[in-house]
C-alpha cells in the first residue's frame, strides 16, 4: 500500500467534513442572529414601546439557543468521529509502512523514535484534524460572519474590529513561525527520551547487575532537562506574544462602545444598533483569544506531520519482483555461489566487507555447520539467506531458484530460524510456539515439538502449563528455557529449512546432546547450525570455519581434526586432551 498524504485522508472523508463545516456555519449564523434580536428589543420594545413584540423576540432567542445546541452537538460529534477514524487509519498505515521497510532501516533507527512517531506524533496530528481543526474553521466562519454583520450595521465602526483582527493575525503568524522550530526539536527530544526509557526498562536487570542505576538516571535526567528547556522555550514564546492578543481583545469592545456612543449622541447610529455592535465585538473577542492556543497546537501538528513524512520517504531496500517465482513446494537445497557482502554504517563513506567469496552447497536433508570467531560473519550468512539484506556479489539459491526471484513470504515462511537472542512475545507459551503458523498448529503439535526441544518438563511443571503467560521478551524464564521454547517454535513448523544460530549456547551439555539427537532424526529437513561449540556441529555433513569473513577451513569433523588447523585448535581449547578425544 502506498503511503497517503494527510490531504488524501481529509479528501477521503470530505463529505463528513463538509457536513460538519455546514453545521458550524448554521450554528454560528444562529448565534450571530441573536444581536439582531437584541437590536430590535432595544429599538422597538424599549425605545419604541412595542411591548407586544417582546414575547416573540424572546421566543426567537430561545429558538436560536436550542438550534445552536443541536448543530453544535452535530459539529462536535462529526469532527471527533471522523478524526478518530482518520488517526486510526494513519496509525495502521504508518505501522504497515514501517513493517514493510528492510532491516537496514531498523539498523539506523531507534525503537524509541518509532514509538514517538506511531503514538505521540499521530496523536498531535489527530488533535489538529479534530478539535484544533474544528476550532480553526469555526474561528474563520465566526469572524467572517461577525464582520459581515458589523459592516451591514455601520461600515465606519466595522473598520476597528477589522484592524484588530489584522493585528491579531499578524501576531499569530509571527508566533507560529517561532514555535515551528521549537516543535521540531521537541519532537526529536521526545524520541530520544522514549529510546532511553525503552532501553533501560527492557534492560533493567543488566543495569542493576552492573550497578549502573546512577549513570542511567543521569543520562535520562540529561535528556529530560533538554526536554524541559525546550518546553520552557515554547512557553516563553507563547507568553511573550499572547498578552498582545489578550490586550487587543479586551480593548476592542471598549473602543467600540466609546466611538459608537459618540455616533449615537450625534444621531448617526441607533441605540439598538450600538447594542448589537457591542455584542458583536464581544463575539469577535474569543477568536482573537483562541488564536494563540490554536497557533500553538497547529504548529505542533505540522511538525509531527513532517516527521511522519520523513518515515514515509523511506523505501525498502529489499524489493520483490512483480512476478516472483513461486514453486509449489520448497525442498530445501541451499547454494551459496561466490557470495560477498558489504555494509555501510550510518555516516561512513566507504562500506566495509563482512563476507568475501563464500561458496557452499547443502543438499536437501543434509546439515552444514558454520563456526568462527565473533564477528567472522556467521550470522550474516543467515541474514542473506532470509534476504534481510542482499548480497553485494554472487548468488544465493534455494532449490535452484535465486532468492531474489522468490517472494519474501514464501522464502521466509519455509525457513525456521532460532537465534541466540531469543525474542518471546508477552503471551502464552502455546501462542509463542504457534507463532507464524497459528492457524495450522494444534495443541498436540505444540506439545510434541516441546518434548523434542526438551522444553516439556519445565513447561508442564508450571501451574498453567502451556497457557502460562510469559512476561515481555520472556522475562522470568532462564536463558536455557527461552532457547528451548524458541527451538520448539521452530520444530513445530516442520519447515524444509531449519537454521540454528548459536541457539543452544545457554543449554547444558546433556540437554544440548538430546536436542542434537532430535536434529539427526529430521531426515527431510536441511539444517544450518551456527555455533561456537564443537559439539553442536561435529555431526554435520560439512563444516566450514570462517575467519575475517572468508572460508578458512572446510570439511567433516574427522578431516578438519586431521588438518590440525583452526578447527582443531578450537576443539583442543574446548576439551582437555583434545588430541586424545580426536582419536
Amino acid at each position: 500500500m502506498q503511503p497517503k498524504k494527510l490531504s488524501a485522508y481529509l479528501y477521503e472523508y470530505k463529505f463528513p467534513y463538509l457536513f460538519a463545516i455546514l453545521s458550524i456555519v448554521v450554528s454560528v449564523s444562529l448565534d450571530l442572529t441573536s444581536p439582531q434580536l437584541t437590536k430590535r428589543i432595544i429599538d422597538e420594545v424599549i425605545v419604541g414601546g412595542k411591548t407586544y413584540q417582546l414575547k416573540y423576540l424572546l421566543a426567537g432567542i430561545l429558538g436560536i439557543g436550542i438550534g445552536r445546541c443541536i448543530f453544535q452537538y452535530v459539529k462536535e460529534y462529526t469532527f471527533d468521529a471522523t478524526g478518530i477514524k482518520i488517526t486510526a487509519k494513519m496509525r495502521r498505515h504508518l505501522f504497515d509502512h514501517i513493517q514493510s521497510l528492510s532491516a537496514d532501516f531498523f539498523d539506523r533507527t531507534n525503537t524509541g523514535e518509532l514509538m514517538a512517531r506511531i503514538k505521540d506524533d499521530i496523536d498531535r496530528i489527530g488533535d489538529g484534524i479534530t478539535f484544533v481543526g474544528m476550532l480553526m474553521i469555526e474561528v474563520i466562519v465566526h469572524t467572517s460572519i461577525v464582520l459581515f454583520c458589523m459592516y451591514r450595521l455601520d461600515a465606519r465602526l466595522a473598520l476597528i474590529p477589522t484592524a484588530a483582527m489584522f493585528a491579531a493575525g499578524l501576531t499569530a503568524i509571527v508566533m507560529e513561525r517561532k514555535l515551528d522550530s521549537v516543535y521540531e526539536s521537541i519532537s526529536e527530544e521526545t524520541a530520544a527520551l522514549n529510546t532511553i526509557a525503552e532501553e533501560n526498562l527492557a534492560g533493567v536487570r543488566t543495569v542493576k547487575a552492573f550497578a549502573r542505576e546512577k549513570f542511567e538516571i543521569g543520562k535520562f535526567l540529561s535528556h529530560n532537562k533538554k526536554y524541559y528547556d525546550l518546553n520552557m522555550r515554547q512557553s516563553k514564546i507563547f507568553v511573550a506574544y499572547y498578552p498582545y492578543l489578550s490586550l487587543i481583545s479586551k480593548l476592542l469592545p471598549l473602543i467600540i462602545l466609546l466611538l459608537g456612543g459618540r455616533l449615537v449622541m450625534e444621531g448617526g447610529l441607533s441605540l439598538g444598533a450600538l447594542g448589537a455592535f457591542v455584542e458583536y465585538s464581544m463575539n469577535i473577542v474569543w477568536p482573537m483569544e483562541m488564536l494563540g492556543w490554536l497557533t500553538n497546537s497547529f504548529s505542533s501538528a505540522v511538525a509531527s506531520n513532517r516527521k511522519l513524512n520523513k518515515i514515509y520517504a523511506e523505501k525498502p531496500s529489499i524489493i520483490e519482483k512483480e512476478c516472483p517465482i513461486s514453486p509449489e513446494h520448497i525442498h530445501g537445497k541451499i547454494e551459496f555461489s561466490h557470495v560477498s557482502f558489504s555494509k555501510s554504517d550510518e555516516g561512513a563513506s566507504v562500506p566495509y566487507e563482512i563476507l568475501h567469496d563464500i561458496s557452499f552447497t547443502v543438499e536437501k536433508g543434509c546439515t552444514i555447520g558454520i563456526m568462527g570467531a565473533t564477528g567472522a560473519g556467521k550470522s550474516s550468512i543467515v541474514h542473506l539467506l532470509e534476504r534481510f539484506y542482499d548480497a553485494t556479489q554472487g548468488s544465493i539459491l534455494v532449490d535452484g531458484i535465486d532468492v531474489k526471484d522468490m517472494s519474501l513470504k514464501q522464502l521466509r515462511s519455509n525457513i525456521s530460524l532460532v537465534t541466540q537472542d531469543v525474542f518471546l512475545f508477552s503471551d502464552t507459551i502455546m501462542e509463542n510456539v504457534k507463532l507464524g503458523k497459528r492457524g495450522q498448529l494444534d495443541a498436540s503439535a505444540v506439545r510434541h515439538a516441546s518434548r523434542k526441544a526438551q522444553a516439556s518438563d519445565f513447561i508442564e511443571n508450571m501451574e498453567k502449563q502451556y497457557d502460562t503467560v510469559i512476561g515481555e521478551r520472556g522475562v522470568g524464564l532462564s536463558g536455557g528455557q527461552k532457547q528451548r521454547i524458541s527451538i520448539a517454535r521452530a520444530l513445530a513448523k516442520k519447515n524444509p529449512i531449519l537454521v540454528l544460530d548459536d541457539s543452544t549456547s545457554a543449554l547444558d551439555m546433556e540437554t544440548e546432546q538430546m536436542i542434537q539427537d532430535t536434529l539427526r532424526t529430521l531426515d527431510h529437513t536441511t539444517k544450518i547450525i551456527i555455533a561456537h561449540r564443537i559439539s553442536s556441529v561435529m555431526h554435520a555433513d560439512e563444516i566450514i570455519v570462517l575467519e575475517n569473513g572468508s572460508i578458512h577451513e572446510r570439511g567433516t569433523h574427522a578431516s578438519l581434526m586431521a588438518q590440525k588447523g583452526l578447527y582443531y585448535e578450537t576443539y583442543a581449547a574446548q576439551y582437555q586432551g583434545g588430541e586424545n578425544h580426536a582419536r
